[in-house]
């Protein structure tokens, strides 16, 4: 085997978005989280600060939405929300373009919609996640991303909400490797359901995955290293 267990629980953010999620499995998949010692669980924005409380003390990162899952949020909400969060306890924020201005090629609005938001969370000492939403971008505009990303100095670019009509590619993860600074990792959401997807997303140079499966994983990683 080439992974740890901590090789590959750390690469998950566990995905608590889904907006049917009674708060009784809130609760307890932030249980599932901490059992399993995962990155980080990315959680509903009204339920971050609970999540954080819930976290305190253990390896585990709070994370939350901006912009999500459309990115259609003026810069200013979307600079609230990320203080809110801050406010709340989040250590990494996943926020979502404005995707009408990367289709219109407004690249100087979409640029300072991602350095406001970059900015007030890294002056707060915490990390932020850009999700493109590859599933409705061409080469080029994803390519045109991973450059301002990397100008501004993000933590991570990210391919997907999950709630579009695609997931995370091969092809997209590649290409956003290869044109992404060293600074700035990669993060899988959509599709990774699977130990052996997961390895292969981590393959191609993704450090952080998103997931809803991850007891299937994990248990799956445990029962091959015989953890």
């Amino acid at each position: 085997m080439d992974f740890t267990y901590n090789d590959v629980a750390k690469m998950i953010d566990h995905s608590l978005l889904n907006p049917t999620i009674p708060v009784a499995d809130l609760e307890a998949g932030i249980q599932i989280a901490l059992a399993y010692d995962v990155a980080s669980v990315c959680i509903m924005p009204f339920y971050l600060k609970r999540c954080a409380d819930l976290l305190k003390g253990s390896t585990v990162k709070a994370s939350t939405t901006i912009g999500f899952p459309h990115g259609g949020h003026v810069t200013a909400i979307k600079v609230a929300e990320a203080e809110q969060a801050l406010a709340d306890g989040g250590e990494e924020l996943d926020m979502v373009v404005n995707i009408s201005k990367v289709l219109s090629g407004d690249w100087e609005y979409v640029a300072a919609d991602i350095r406001a938001v970059t900015e007030v969370t890294q002056q707060a000492g915490q990390k932020i996640k850009v999700i493109f939403e590859n599933c409705y971008l061409n080469d080029e505009q994803k390519i045109m991303l991973c450059q301002i990303c990397g100008e501004i100095g993000v933590d991570w670019v990210k391919t997907s909400t999950g709630y579009g009509t695609g997931g995370a590619t091969d092809a997209d993860l590649a290409l956003m490797r290869h044109h992404s600074p060293a600074t700035v990792q990669v993060k899988a959401a959509g599709g990774v359901r699977t130990l052996d997807r997961l390895l292969e997303v981590r393959a191609l140079g993704c450090t952080r995955a998103g997931a809803t499966r991850t007891v299937t994983i994990l248990d799956d990683a445990k029962q091959r290293l015989g953890v």
